[in-house]
C-alpha cells in the first residue's frame, strides 16, 4: 500500500504511545527512577551492540570525523568484504573503526562508571515479573528487527556505517545525561526526572523508526544540532585493467610484523593505553598481583589488536604489474586497494621508515595517486625492497632514504645520554628536597621528553 500522511502520523502515534508503555509501569507497579533507567540501560547496551554488528555489514562509505581519529585508522581505507558465513553479507573491514568508537564510548565511561555506582551507591530498583518481561521483549524486538528489516530487506547496502551508529551514538548520549540527573536528582525531582527519561527516549525513538510528520520535525532539529550533516557516500571499488599479471610480488608476513613495530609504539603512547600501562606498573609495586594481570593481559589483548589490525591492512597484498598499471590486490578480500599507472603523475619514493632500517625491510610511498582519499599509498614493507623494485619495473627516487652516518648515530646519542643524564643527577643530589625534585621534573620533563625524542629519532634515522 502507499504511504499516505494519515498512515504516516498513525505511525508517529504507535511509536509515542509504545515509549509511553513505562509510564504504566511507575504508575500502576510503583517503579521508581532507578528501574526505568536500568530498563534504559539495558536497552542502550543492546543498542550499541547491535548497531556495531549492524554497522560492520554496511555497503556504502563513511565521510571521515572532522578532528577525530577513530581506533584501527588504518582499516579506514581498506577495500572490499569477507563473507563470514554464506548465508550473511560480506563484513567491511573499513567499518570496523566506527563499530570500536562505539564500543570505546561505553567500555570507558558508561560500564565503569554503572559498575562504580552500582558498588557505593544504594539503588533501589524494584525488580519484578514486569521488568522482566519488559526486559525480554525489548531484546526480542531488537533481534526481529534486526533480522527482518535490516538483513531481510538487504537494508545494508544503501546505508553507511556512520548513519547506522548514530543511534547508539545519540542514545549514549541521553543515557550518560539522564544517568547524571537520576544520580543527582532528590526525591522530589523525581517526576521531572521520568519525565526527561520518556520525553528524550520518545523523541529518539521517533526519530529513528518513523518517517510521519513528527519524526520529521525531530530529524530536522537534530539535524541542525550536528556538526556534520554528511554521513554516507558512495565507495566505488577501482576495477582491475584488461592486462594479464607480468610480475607480482608477494608480501611476506615477517617483514610486515617487523614493520609494525612503530605503530606499536605509537599505540603505547596513546592516552588510554599510557594510563593502563601506568595502572599496571604500579599494581605490580603496590603488590595487587589480580589487578596487575588483569591489567597486563588487557595490554596484551590492545597491542595483538593494532598489530591484526596492521596487518590486515598492508600484509594480505600483493602487488600486481599489469601492463602499464601496478595493482595491490588484497587476496585475503580477493579486491584491489589502489591502481596506479606506473608512467604518470605518480612519485615513487623510498620511504626512510626507522623499522626498515633496523629490520632490513624496505618501503616506498607512491603520492599523487588518483581515486584515493589521501593521494598517498604505500608499497611493502617488503624483505628485498631492491629486487621488489627490479621484478615489477618501478621508476623508484632513490635519494629518498639517506646512507648510514655513525658521525650523525654517535652525535645524537651522546646528546641524548647527557639530557637524560641531568635529571637523574638531580635525583641522586642530596642538597635538593624530594618535593623540589618533583617540581623541578614536572616543569622540565616535557622539554626533556621532546628533545631526548627528537634526538633518537635523528640518530635512529641515520643507523
Amino acid at each position: 500500500m502507499p504511504s499516505t500522511p494519515s498512515r504516516q502520523s498513525t505511525s508517529d502515534l504507535v511509536i509515542v504511545s509504545a515509549n509511553l508503555v513505562p509510564l504504566i509501569g511507575v504508575f500502576s507497579s510503583g517503579w521508581n527512577v532507578w528501574t526505568l533507567l536500568v530498563l534504559y540501560w539495558i536497552e542502550a547496551f543492546s543498542t550499541v551492540l547491535l548497531g556495531t554488528l549492524k554497522s560492520l555489514f554496511a555497503k556504502q562509505g563513511s565521510p571521515d570525523v572532522i578532528g577525530q581519529r577513530e581506533p584501527l585508522h588504518e582499516l579506514r581505507h581498506k577495500r572490499g568484504g569477507w563473507y563470514p558465513l554464506q548465508t550473511l553479507p560480506p563484513v567491511y573491514p573499513r567499518n570496523v573503526p566506527f563499530a570500536l568508537s562505539v564500543l570505546g564510548i561505553w567500555g570507558s565511561t558508561i560500564v565503569p562508571i554503572t559498575a562504580l555506582v552500582w558498588a557505593t551507591v544504594d539503588i533501589p530498583v524494584v525488580l519484578s515479573w514486569e521488568v522482566s518481561i519488559s526486559t525480554g521483549v525489548l531484546l526480542l524486538a531488537q533481534l526481529i528487527e534486526f533480522r527482518v528489516d535490516y538483513l531481510g530487506t538487504r537494508k545494508y547496502e544503501d546505508v553507511s556505517a556512520r548513519e547506522i551508529l548514530q543511534q547508539p551514538t545519540q542514545l549514549t548520549v541521553a543515557m550518560m545525561l539522564l544517568g547524571v540527573i537520576g544520580l543527582t536528582a532528590t526525591q522530589s525531582a523525581g517526576v521531572a526526572v521520568l519525565g526527561g527519561f520518556v520525553v528524550v527516549k520518545t523523541a529518539l525513538s521517533v526519530s529513528w523508526e518513523s518517517t510521519g510528520p513528527i519524526a520529521r520535525s525531530l530529524q530536522s532539529i537534530f539535524d541542525r544540532l550536528s556538526a556534520d550533516r554528511e554521513l554516507s557516500r558512495p565507495q566505488p571499488e577501482p576495477d582491475l585493467p584488461d592486462e594479464a599479471v607480468q610480475a607480482r610480488v608477494v608480501v611476506s608476513p615477517q617483514s610486515v610484523l617487523l614493520g609494525s613495530t612503530s605503530t606499536i609504539l605509537l599505540t603505547i603512547f596513546n592516552r588510554g593505553v599510557a594510563l593502563l600501562l601506568i595502572g599496571v606498573i604500579a599494581a605490580i609495586f603496590t603488590g595487587h598481583l589480580v589487578w596487575s594481570s588483569v591489567g597486563l593481559c588487557v595490554l596484551v589483548c590492545v597491542l595483538a589488536v593494532r598489530i591484526g589490525s596492521y596487518y590486515l591492512r598492508y600484509g594480505t597484498i600483493e602487488y600486481q604489474r599489469r601492463g602499464d598499471v601496478l595493482v595491490a590486490y588484497d587476496t585475503l578480500l580477493n579486491a584491489p586497494q589502489w591502481i596506479v599507472p606506473v608512467h604518470s603523475r605518480a612519485r615513487f619514493e623510498i620511504k626512510n621508515a626507522i623499522p626498515d632500517r633496523l629490520f632490513g625491510t624496505g618501503t616506498l610511498r607512491v603520492s599523487n595517486v588518483e581515486a584515493t582519499p589521501t593521494s598517498t599509498v604505500q608499497f611493502g614493507p617488503v624483505a628485498d625492497l631492491d629486487q621488489a623494485i627490479e621484478t615489477l619495473d618501478l621508476p623508484v627516487k632513490h635519494e629518498g632514504r639517506p646512507e648510514q652516518d655513525p658521525a650523525v648515530v654517535g652525535a645524537a646519542l651522546a646528546l641524548a645520554l647527557f639530557f637524560t643524564g641531568i635529571p637523574l643527577m638531580m635525583l641522586g643530589s642530596s642538597q635538593i628536597t624530594g618535593v623540589e625534585v618533583v617540581i623541578i621534573l614536572m616543569m622540565l620533563a616535557p622539554f626533556f621528553i621532546i628533545l631526548i625524542g627528537v634526538l633518537l629519532y635523528a640518530m635512529l634515522a641515520r643507523i
